[in-house]
């Protein structure tokens, strides 16, 4: 099975693309011409030097089944890319590159560049799914039907307060991320042992020169201190859990039996092999698969915060691939339910049927002025 046939069914191309050997290249790259650039910005290179680095850097071209092999054998990425680009570059610049950093350095950074770009396409769709739900509650905000408790019919609610709850759960799992990334994708960059040995007492003003050229905040060396990583994953494991409550119900309400909602009709979507009557949740499916797969990618970084002294040995090594998964599965679960969101098929007539089945009135308390709270908070 390739990548993509693994991949594609359940993240988008873009979230796919934002950590694809290329982009993790790409990045890796920028961290060298950035820390070369700010060296020599300080003075601890020459400045032409760095200019050559940087120049040489622009015009290498790596292969990366070659450089996975490498990095397989030696244990990290930044080895044998900083081999091939001291080796391209030659002389006083091959000498000058890397200076003051360390492998982890690299592999931290690229990271937390690949965090923000996934965080700015995972956004966007989940503005996407919290608008088009606001938009059904809105429009069904008065519109009487049977509430649920234990799967059982209980009393009755609006229509439109079950989508107002679902959109105010992925809107507050949206702002936790937001959050997130944006106070924890910072710089790393501390040298073999996080002091930023090396750089004649340059280190604070290459940092914030370096933070600026590649888009990340800039705060003192984390190695071993992982808090933020996980803070990143938490809030992805909320957003993919949110979205499955969403589809979880838009699921149940498409059963037979309820027929209340469907996800939009699209051809070649939601078809059976073997049974050409049935129309499936397939959006609902590809939320729900996420939300059964993040939670254990969650623990797995949360499992790696205790971290041996000044670097770790095992723990940050299982993160980026951890957060990587997390992010592709939440760019399908946010799109598939965009598109749900968007286009979702509502019966009143089979709400109305199900509501005089249940014999249970149809005062639906104040639903109305809840779902404006919901909506008014951000929902």
């Amino acid at each position: 099975m390739s990548d993509l046939l693994r991949w594609r069914t359940v993240a988008t191309p873009a979230m796919i693309e934002a950590f694809d050997d290329a982009a993790t290249i790409t990045h890796a790259l920028a961290f060298e011409v950035a820390l070369a650039r700010a060296q020599g910005e300080a003075g601890v290179i020459a400045p032409a030097v760095a200019e050559v680095v940087a120049e040489g850097l622009a015009q290498l071209r790596i292969d990366p089944a070659e450089l996975a092999e490498e990095a397989a054998l030696a244990g990290t990425l930044a080895i044998p890319l900083v081999a091939r680009a001291r080796a391209a570059l030659g002389g006083e610049a091959a000498q000058a590159l890397h200076r003051a950093a360390t492998s982890q350095d690299v592999a931290d950074s690229v990271l937390m560049m690949q965090v923000r770009r996934a965080c700015v396409l995972l956004l966007a769709d989940l503005d996407r799914v919290v608008a088009g739900f606001h938009a059904l509650a809105t429009k069904h905000h008065d519109t009487p039907a049977i509430g649920r408790t234990l799967l059982q019919d209980a009393l009755p609610v609006a229509f439109g307060l079950r989508l107002a709850q679902g959109a105010a759960g992925v809107a507050g799992a949206r702002r936790s991320l937001d959050e997130a990334v944006t106070r924890h994708t910072v710089l790393q960059w501390g040298g073999a042992a996080g002091t930023r040995a090396g750089v004649d007492g340059q280190g604070e003003m290459i940092a914030a020169y370096m933070a600026a050229s590649l888009g990340l905040g800039c705060a003192p060396p984390w190695h071993a201190r992982r808090v933020g990583v996980g803070a990143i994953a938490a809030a992805l494991g909320l957003v993919i859990g949110a979205l499955g409550k969403v589809a979880r119900d838009v699921s149940l309400l498409a059963q037979n039996g309820i027929g209340e909602a469907r996800e939009p009709a699209i051809a070649g979507r939601g078809g059976s092999s073997a049974m050409a009557h049935k129309r499936n949740p397939t959006g609902c499916q590809v939320a729900l698969s996420a939300a059964t797969r993040a939670p254990g990618l969650v623990a797995g970084v949360l499992a790696g915060l205790p971290q041996e002294q000044e670097r770790g040995l095992g723990g940050w090594q299982a993160e980026g691939p951890a957060l990587a998964d997390l992010f592709l599965l939440a760019s399908g679960s946010a799109a598939a339910l965009a598109v749900v969101a968007e286009g979702l098929e509502v019966d009143e007539a089979a709400i109305a049927r199900n509501l005089r089945a249940a014999d249970v009135g149809d005062d639906i308390g104040e639903s109305g002025a809840i779902i404006a709270a919901l909506l008014g908070a951000g929902g």
